[in-house]
């Protein structure tokens, strides 16, 4: 992967003239290469990774994780029924997977019975949808590569006979 991606996907408000000097290129020159890849949709927008339980004020939305079994279709395989559920506003992101189910989509909702609704009435009908099976997330360790609580080392005792 080309270096500038690299550093930016570490830190996408990295300064213009820091990515410069790392890449020992001009800011003119990184800033084109910028340009070029968002035109280009390589990348595709920047984002904040927010820790919501260090705000007082900020309603904690519910994360589903709902697994999807679908039939791929003749002309367009999954990429259809995948637009028809990945539409729907509550869908943050979906995902086609290997395994023992085909779609892997995260739902945000502000309660477990916004989420229920959504699969009862938007997922499960759908023509193409043959099973749906739903985990909730209870905590964020990790996300985008960041932590939410810093990684500490382990100081029990082992056990060995």
């Amino acid at each position: 992967m080309d270096r500038l991606l690299e550093l930016l996907e570490d830190n996408g408000r990295m300064p213009l003239n820091e990515l410069a000097g790392a890449l020992e290129m001009s800011e003119s020159e990184v800033a084109k290469k910028l340009e070029k890849f968002e035109r280009e949709g390589v990348i595709k927008g920047y984002k904040t990774v927010i820790d919501r339980t260090k705000l007082d004020d900020a309603p904690q939305s519910i994360i589903g994780l709902i697994e999807v079994n679908i039939s791929p279709q003749p002309d367009t395989g999954f990429d259809q029924i995948a637009r028809e559920i990945y539409d729907h506003p509550e869908v943050r992101s979906c995902y086609l997977c290997s395994g023992d189910y085909d779609l892997l989509v995260w739902v945000e909702a502000s309660t477990l019975n916004e989420i229920a609704e959504f699969v009862a009435r938007e997922l499960a009908p759908l023509k193409n949808v043959h099973k749906t099976e739903s985990h909730f997330m209870l905590k964020i360790y990790k996300e985008g590569g960041l932590y939410f609580e810093p990684p500490t080392s382990d100081h029990r005792l082992s056990i060995s006979p």
